[in-house]
């Protein structure tokens, strides 16, 4: 159903939820006397409140527990909690098999959850045109244009949920992680399951990178400047400077690629990065202490990880971030339709990477789990497939936790993504109408970010399209409803 009345003057457009993300939020344009913008925000209007919800509980139940918190990304929190109960646990370094076992299970999520953003979410935008039909912008519609992608969109995602069930027993909400450790290897029979699929899935992923790379070249233009700004990166990297999606220290840099700090071990985190709170959106707002609110903020996720890096440690991927990392002609990538890219060359990684460990035998080891004395903090950094996500716990006498705080990749990005909202109503928004391909423009630049809000904020709801025109004293004076 759509309804809409329009009429001039000053207003302010809301659009109520954005959709084809995970969770709710809505944007909110508004316009000066002259007719141009003067602010835009992306609100995120929902609260679950999880860091408290966790208060309370025994501590080694909660790399279980924060999991609920989302369906897209379960095994990042179980993952990230997990790391942090060790350190709570008084173990330092797990396993060689535990390790990997962990990683194993990494690779799978960070696979399988950005081919759900770049084939069913953006690939939509980017194959079948921003301005295309909304019926046929979907899933569906690609697969009819391009059942290829269809095909790669199903079996690489189904192939990263398989390599999770393997490794934690199921395909969401795994458990295979306990502070100190896992409590299962890779049963042989497991192993050679994914073998026989893993090689398809690596040439899946080199197929889907050439026809983004087809994308990119026939939209130069449009690639490099759509919602785009230089801007600060962090990410961990691994002790040798190459890419880290699991373990290793922070890096940030600059817009010029100056390192702003290296080498923060997760404990340190709150030293350089500071979390504020604003009146109009449940999502915090971090930036990094050292440069302030105003110039502090900074981008995570696959652009981010691809830029902090010095390399990766894969053939197949390090040579794609080659060709990729060439776009900065001599310094950083900072297009924001770059993710897509970015995102590509990780789940080559991840593949490689999930090729690579099937061939380990310490993943059939039987050492398992480590103690060590209790303590009563932990700290642990993961790079979701979002960016880097930070998992803080404080545990009493009891075993119980006392205290939480999680900053999750789309938390990271809060700053950065309205930013991205600001410069494309600058620049498609003219006039006094409120076009469907204005909110799409909108909706794209948001979802190159890959957010998920329910992480973020952890929340559900309904999800209508609402555009709201109000005038300089808060009046409304133009609605527009879409179902």
């Amino acid at each position: 159903m759509t309804d809409i009345e329009l009429s001039r003057g000053p207003r302010k457009i809301v659009i109520d939820p954005v959709t084809r993300v995970e969770g709710h939020g809505k944007v909110t344009i508004r316009l000066n006397e002259a007719g141009e913008v003067e602010q835009a925000r992306f609100h995120v209007v929902e609260f679950r409140g999880f860091e408290r919800f966790i208060q309370g509980r025994m501590y080694w139940e909660v790399p279980v527990i924060v999991q609920r918190l989302c369906g897209i990304c379960p095994v990042s929190h179980h993952l990230g909690a997990a790391k942090a109960m060790d350190v709570i646990a008084g173990v330092d370094q797990v396993t060689p098999t535990a390790e990997k076992m962990r990683r194993l299970m990494h690779y799978g999520q960070v696979l399988q959850s950005n081919a759900v953003n770049f084939f069913h979410l953006a690939s939509p935008d980017l194959l079948l045109g921003f301005d295309a039909p909304v019926e046929q912008r979907n899933i569906i519609g690609v697969m009819n244009a391009f059942p290829e992608v269809g095909k790669w969109a199903i079996f690489i995602r189904k192939f990263g949920q398989q390599v999770i069930a393997a490794t934690g027993g199921r395909r969401i909400h795994p458990r295979l992680c306990v502070p100190g450790g896992v409590n299962q290897n890779l049963s042989i029979e497991n192993r050679d399951m994914l073998r026989k699929d893993v090689d398809q899935i690596v040439q899946w992923c080199r197929d889907a990178l050439e026809l983004h790379k087809s994308f990119v070249h026939s939209h130069e233009a449009l690639h490099e400047n759509f919602a785009s700004f230089p801007s600060s990166y962090m990410s961990l990297v691994g002790a040798d400077g190459g890419m880290d999606l699991y373990d290793g220290t922070l890096r940030a840099i600059d817009a010029d690629n100056t390192p702003i700090f290296e080498g923060v071990q997760p404990a340190d985190y709150a030293d350089y990065i500071v979390e504020e709170v604003r009146s109009w959106s449940y999502m915090k707002f971090p930036h990094i202490r050292s440069l302030g609110r105003e110039h502090g903020w900074y981008r995570v996720g696959p652009l981010a990880q691809l830029n902090c890096c010095a390399f990766i440690g894969t053939p197949i991927a390090n040579a794609a971030r080659t060709e990729f990392m060439a776009q900065g002609r001599g310094g950083l990538v900072h297009s924001t339709l770059s993710y897509h890219w970015a995102r590509l060359i990780c789940m080559i990684h991840c593949a490689e990477k999930i090729r690579e460990l099937l061939f380990d035998d310490d993943l059939q080891g039987t050492d398992l789990v480590l103690t060590g004395t209790r303590r009563p903090e932990g700290v642990a950094i993961i790079e979701a497939p979002r960016g880097t996500l930070i998992h803080h716990y404080t545990v009493d006498d009891n075993d119980q936790v006392s205290g939480a705080n999680l900053i999750v990749s789309t938390t990271n990005n809060n700053e950065a993504m309205n930013r991205s909202v600001k410069q494309v109503a600058v620049e498609y928004l003219t006039g006094h109408e409120i076009t469907e391909g204005l909110l799409n423009h909108i909706e794209v630049a948001i979802r190159a970010y890959d957010p998920c809000l329910s992480c973020a904020t952890h929340a559900i709801g309904q999800m209508p399209l609402v555009v709201t025109l109000e005038d300089a004293d808060g009046a409304v004076i133009a609605t527009r409803v879409k179902q």
